[in-house]
């Protein structure tokens, strides 16, 4: 199997995604992270480092923003306390998140600080959001760089508790991201598939299933569990667009623009609103 086929799923519904679930609009600025269409083998081990992501976030910010976050960061350099590094770790990813809208960085905060409080709840928080960002995010080397966090994260949640099935699933799923290196994702797969072969009502597994199969070019075995899942969840809005991706790269148009109009019946937001009619014309 082409390696770079599990690096690639849905490139073609990544901008709805990012509107959608993350109100992103505009891409990281360009750098050493533009990286996502190297071919196989050539850019697969360069790793972005958390330094070189918030020095490019922090480009984006105003004069106040900027000092506001050195002022932050300048903080926590001099706190020797967990107490205070999880009270400053906490503050700034608000920052980022709130007042600077941008999401690498606030992720960043947030997981650290979980690790910090070694929380099952707050790991597993962290990490699945993490998880969800990495869906919406087109450069393979800040979504590998997303998943090892993620994995990192959820490895923890499950040594405080092995029995954590959302745990298990999302751990398994990072190694779709490249969070096992090399290393071909079926251990991620197998882990998954155990959870759902114990449970078959696990939505998240399913769809994780789905979206394993969807990035491995297995289209047909994606639309079953991406359909077991709409059928289970129907206010599930990522697993629509994903079947109405789906469906179209198999070239099956009319299913594939059922689930588009699905898709634009549920958003309210005039960018998704033009792109998924621009969509659907091209396909009628």
């Amino acid at each position: 199997m082409n390696k770079q086929q599990w690096i690639v799923a849905g490139s073609g519904i990544i901008l709805l995604f990012s509107l959608y679930f993350f109100g992103r609009t505009k891409p990281l600025p360009k750098g050493t992270m533009e990286t996502a269409a190297a071919p196989a083998g050539q850019a697969d081990h360069e790793l972005v480092s958390i330094d070189e992501i918030l020095r490019q976030a922090r480009q984006k910010l105003s004069p106040s923003q900027a000092a506001r976050v050195t002022t932050l960061e300048n903080s926590l350099s001099r706190g020797d306390l967990v107490s205070q590094k999880i009270s400053l770790y906490g503050q700034l990813a608000v920052f980022w998140k709130d007042s600077a809208m941008v999401y690498e960085p606030y992720l960043w905060y947030l997981g650290e600080k979980a690790k910090l409080e070694n929380s099952e709840k707050n790991l597993n928080f962290a990490a699945h959001s993490y998880l969800e960002g990495l869906r919406g995010v087109a450069d393979h080397s800040i979504q590998r760089w997303m998943a090892i966090q993620a994995k990192d994260l959820f490895t923890r949640s499950l040594a405080l508790n092995p029995a954590n099935d959302s745990a298990k699933v999302g751990l398994g799923s990072t190694y779709f991201f490249g969070s096992g290196g090399d290393a071909p994702p079926m251990e991620g797969i197998m882990a998954i598939r155990e959870v759902a072969q114990r449970d078959s009502t696990n939505m998240f597994a399913q769809f994780m299933l789905g979206y394993g199969s969807m990035i491995s070019g297995q289209l047909d075995k994606a639309t079953e569990r991406f359909e077991m899942v709409a059928r289970r969840e129907p206010g599930n809005m990522e697993v629509v667009f994903l079947l109405a991706e789906t469906y179209e790269r198999l070239g099956e148009k009319e299913k594939a623009v059922r689930w588009y109009e699905t898709a634009r019946a549920r958003v309210t937001n005039p960018e998704i609103v033009q792109a998924i009619d621009e969509k659907i014309k091209s396909l009628k």
